[in-house]
């Protein structure tokens, strides 16, 4: 008896203690905080923007040296790479044939030229006894063709002369531009135009070096106007523009800078000279060349590096949001925007080129409305969030960026 009612009051407080930890799980939670949010101010300055290509550099002039006359190789007269100068003799090729020819139409010249002097004399003597009946009209005719046909052996006989005096002077062969000699590529020794033309070495004038890109079709139909004056655009006026631009003048909206493939910025300028006759179907892009000082031949054909050029369209007075504001759906943009009892609004936005860490916003927006710059995927329209400013400023103002879309 003792035993079960032991059990019946076992079995009860278990029940009770059951029905208080039900109570306890039900008791409901309280909302959570608001989400710490890291805010910036929509920035308006003025920013530089730049269209960046890739280039490849040329010499301005390229000229290939090569045997013009068959012989023996016999010298090279310049050392592979170097500095050369316009007339400088850069190979010489046996020349005893090319004398022997020469001295043979001298001769031939000389004989040309006694039997012109003898002809000259019979066709005088002719004429004065025809006009006394003494000798046949027909005699007479006779000299004046043999006259005339010993002047045609004279002209023949020098014709002949001057080519083998301009072989003569193929065994000597000059550079015909000052620059930069490559590398020989036949040494001394060897036959040379035995088939055609020999190529010996190829010499570059690199100051000023040519540097040639791509311009997309987009850029070049904005940048119409600044290229449709090349026409008067020389070496000259290049040159002219070099002195200006080192000489401290004011950067010229047309100043191009060259990146070279280390990341350094080539410390002279250059600007467009030409642009190709049509835009390339495949590529969508215009080929546009333009000229770089290069003293002390620093740069040489064959490099690559990127080319700069300053946009006139956008970048003055600018609205500018961190990039990482930014919430992209689908192809269109919004900004978080912390307005009154900082409560989010999700503004859609129209955005422009990127400058560095920034990206210019051209609607939407206005100067000085703070936006979410981190954090943005705690956020939602209408919520409240805890906003703390950004260390980071969106961009430096006036500090130059390379655009993209």
């Amino acid at each position: 008896m003792h035993r079960w009612i032991l059990q019946v009051a076992a079995t009860g407080g278990l029940a009770l203690a059951a029905a208080g930890c039900a109570e306890s799980k039900a008791k409901p939670a309280g909302p959570p905080p608001p989400p710490a949010v890291l805010v910036a101010p929509v920035v308006r300055q003025d920013v530089t923007l730049y269209n960046e290509a890739v280039a490849t550099l040329d010499g301005y002039v390229n000229a290939d040296i090569r045997a013009r006359v068959r012989g023996i190789l016999q010298a090279q007269r310049y050392k592979d790479g170097a500095a050369v100068k316009a007339g400088q003799v850069l190979f010489s090729i046996d020349a005893s044939e090319f004398r022997i020819a020469v001295s043979s139409a001298q001769a031939a010249l000389a004989r040309a030229q006694t039997a012109r002097a003898h002809n000259k004399a019979l066709l005088a003597r002719r004429t004065d006894l025809g006009a006394a009946n003494v000798v046949s009209k027909q005699e007479v005719e006779d000299a004046d063709a043999a006259a005339r046909d010993s002047e045609d052996q004279v002209r023949t006989a020098q014709a002949q002369l001057d080519a083998a005096k301009l072989n003569l002077s193929y065994t000597e062969i000059r550079s015909p531009v000052s620059g930069v000699a490559g590398l020989a590529q036949v040494r001394v020794g060897n036959l040379v135009g035995q088939d055609g033309p020999t190529l010996l070495s190829t010499v570059s004038q690199v100051d000023p070096i040519r540097v040639n890109f791509p311009m997309s079709e987009i850029d070049y139909v904005k940048a119409a106007e600044r290229l449709k004056r090349l026409d008067g655009r020389d070496l000259a006026w290049a040159t002219k523009q070099f002195a200006k631009m080192d000489g401290g003048g004011a950067p010229d909206d047309d100043a191009l800078e060259l990146v070279l493939s280390d990341g350094s910025t080539y410390p002279h300028r250059g600007v467009i000279v030409s642009a190709n006759r049509q835009v390339d179907p495949t590529t969508g892009t215009i080929q546009i060349q333009a000229l770089f000082p290069n003293p002390g031949n620093v740069l040489r054909p064959g490099q690559y590096g990127r080319v700069r050029i300053r946009r006139r369209d956008v970048g003055a007075n600018a609205l500018l949001v961190p990039e990482k504001a930014l919430i992209q759906v689908q192809g269109t943009y919004s900004l978080a925007v912390v307005g009154e009892g900082n409560k989010v609004s999700l503004k859609k936005v129209e955005v422009g080129p990127a400058s560095g860490a920034s990206r210019i916003v051209t609607s939407g927006v206005n100067a000085g409305d703070k936006v979410v710059a981190e954090g943005v995927q705690k956020v939602s329209d209408g919520i409240t969030v805890v906003p703390q400013p950004l260390a980071a400023a969106p961009a430096a103002p006036g500090a130059p960026a390379v655009a993209r879309p």
